[in-house]
């Protein structure tokens, strides 16, 4: 279906007769009552359909019953002062105004009773609690702490008690520069900002608390808590008092005797003391504001498959166009907010041709969508390779789009993902010289017993952990069989002298100008690692992050705290981003059998 026509005129200006044919603005309805004085703003129409009527932000004081019938919305807080007449006087009625807080407010308003709620607009309420009752307090473990030094502040209107032998081991963890001791130095600056400026009555009073909001985290409503005398608790002979950990089980044992009316709970990442917790009868949960997804089924896939009578849904109003031999389709329809840009689209069914198509653009409820190129084809190879099935079609799409500068590649092993990263890194940099080198990184988490330090230089050291990426320039090499022996080997050394491997321990600081950086098994890096690693891009720099979540080898990662369901989530949606989750393993039959059946 062609472009619509583009208009042959200006518009103009709309006539008299068309401005005074639209819908005039309903008169307000006014509640009258008998003897009842309203005022002129109250019974004279607005001249213009578009102009409201807002409450003054300015206090009114409440009249009194001999004086104007029109009543204000009296505050709460100046309820208490008036003293109630010993006649109720009639009920009067406000003018109705228009409110801008919401069109959905009642059009009436009387004055409120000394029991009734603040309005909505009045500046003496108090922030709402997002549970009903009284708050709970949340008693942290060290390790919650360590894992993330900002988790004081995750817990929104509750309160957080500290136990003595947190802070000892937060003091024990503080050396070094490792990531745990930077945390350890992190909670410790925190901790210290809130207890700066204790005045003498809270030195006194330790029950009053710290507002956790006085350093700038107005996200967090409650109050911050010390252990500041013993506790009396009684513990199974079969925990010995002297360890940590049964020492803040016993605290909580005894906050829970203390405050009977509140909910006290354990806060802690080590699962045995979780599960200690709940075999003596106290609350124990783990730290979830960490987990971008509670399950890993839920992240975010980048393939949607169309329903079957999708366009005859969205066959109203439709418009197609062809550019560069891309053919691009205007849709607006149900499905339409569903939708994310860069997201992949197919349509198969049985008997017909397949459609595979990409959103381009989201404006409003209209979608633009966009054909593929089908690197299935041998024509359309890369480096040599073709894609195998639908989700490496899409995937490839993704690596040699010039305009995407973040990919995400996530699936089983075998699915082909650093195959077809390396071949789009390879033709992108020698055939079409759009980036300079490869640089290639990886987290150094052994899978079994560590081998001890390694000899040589950066690069050499960096050799054991790139076995994936050897196996894989062999079978790109592999395929090139006119070029005889010693063409094969020189275009070795051509593509060895075009791919750096580096070291993650030096990214800091760094920043890469028109390179194509791979970061492989990206499902063992911390969220603040991907962070680090991606705001290293510099212009015209490409990023591909590679992994498996269910092959995580760093501990107290799980697929929902993993760095890269983090940036899969961060990222959905972004122009310049996109994701392909690979479903079919391409390695060989052994290999798919294995992963299905151990």
């Amino acid at each position: 279906m062609p472009l619509p026509k583009p208009p042959t005129k200006r518009a103009d200006m709309l006539t008299a007769d068309a401005y005074t044919s639209q819908a005039k603005a309903a008169r307000p309805a006014i509640a009258k009552t008998p003897g009842a004085k309203l005022t002129k703003a109250a019974v004279t129409p607005a001249t213009n359909p578009m102009l409201e009527l807002v409450r003054s932000p300015v206090p009114i004081v409440p009249a009194s019953p001999a004086s104007s019938a029109v009543s204000a919305v009296t505050p709460v807080a100046k309820l208490a002062d008036v003293a109630a007449p010993t006649t109720p006087p009639k009920r009067r009625t406000q003018p109705t105004v228009a409110d801008k807080a919401g069109a959905d407010a009642p059009r009436a308003t009387s004055a409120p009773s000394a029991s009734a709620k603040p309005a909505a607009g009045s500046s003496t309420r108090r922030r709402r609690r997002v549970s009903d009752g009284p708050a709970k307090l949340f008693v942290l473990d060290t390790n919650v702490l360590l894992h993330d030094p900002m988790s004081l502040f995750r817990f929104d209107e509750h309160d957080v008690f500290l136990p003595m032998i947190t802070l000892e081991e937060l003091d024990g963890h503080k050396k070094g520069m490792t990531e745990v001791a930077r945390n350890a130095r992190q909670v410790s600056r925190d901790l210290d900002g809130l207890a700066a400026d204790m005045n003498n009555r809270q030195q006194i009073d330790p029950a009053s608390g710290i507002a956790l909001a006085k350093t700038g985290h107005t996200e967090a409503a409650g109050k911050l808590y010390f252990q500041t005398s013993g506790m009396d608790f009684e513990l199974p002979m079969g925990l010995p008092p002297g360890k940590a950990d049964n020492q803040i089980l016993g605290v909580v044992q005894a906050l829970r005797k203390a405050h009977p009316e509140r909910e006290v709970v354990l806060v802690s990442k080590d699962i045995n003391m979780r599960i200690k917790a709940r075999a003596l009868g106290l609350p124990a949960e783990d730290y979830f504001n960490d987990k971008t997804l509670d399950d890993g089924d839920l992240l975010y896939t980048g393939v949607l498959p169309l329903p079957a009578d999708f366009w005859e849904r969205h066959a109203k109003g439709m418009e197609s166009w062809q550019q560069g031999g891309i053919t691009y389709y205007r849709v607006s329809g149900p499905m339409v907010p569903a939708l994310m840009v860069n997201q992949f689209i197919y349509l198969e069914s049985p008997g017909a041709t397949p459609w595979y198509g990409k959103v381009a653009e989201i404006t409003g409820k209209t979608a633009v969508l966009r054909t593929l190129k089908d690197f299935a084809h041998q024509k359309h190879a890369v480096w040599g390779v073709t894609a195998r099935n639908r989700e490496q079609n899409f995937a490839l799409n993704l690596l040699m789009d010039p305009d995407c500068d973040f990919v995400t590649l996530t699936g089983s092993a075998g699915t082909g993902k650093t195959l077809m990263t390396l071949a789009a890194a390879l033709s992108q940099v020698l055939d079409e010289r759009r980036y300079t080198e490869i640089i290639v990184t990886r987290v150094t988490v052994p899978v079994g017993e560590d081998i001890g330090f390694l000899p040589g230089t950066e690069e050499e050291k960096m050799s054991p952990w790139m076995g994936a990426l050897d196996d894989n320039l062999e079978v790109l090499a592999r395929g090139d069989t006119s070029a005889g022996e010693w063409g094969r080997a020189a275009t070795n050394e051509l593509v060895r002298s075009k791919i750096k491997i580096k070291s993650m321990n030096f990214m800091r600081g760094r920043t890469f100008l028109n390179k194509f950086l791979i970061i492989d098994e990206a499902q063992n890096l911390t969220p603040k690692q991907m962070k680090t690693l991606i705001t290293r891009a510099g212009p015209g720099t490409k990023i591909i992050c590679l992994g498996n979540l269910a092959q995580i080898d760093t501990p107290y990662l799980t697929e929902g705290s993993s760095g890269l369901t983090f940036a899969v989530d961060k990222f959905k949606g972004w122009p310049h981003s996109g994701h392909v989750t690979l479903a079919r393993g391409e390695r060989s039959r052994l290999a798919d059998f294995a992963s299905e059946v151990l």
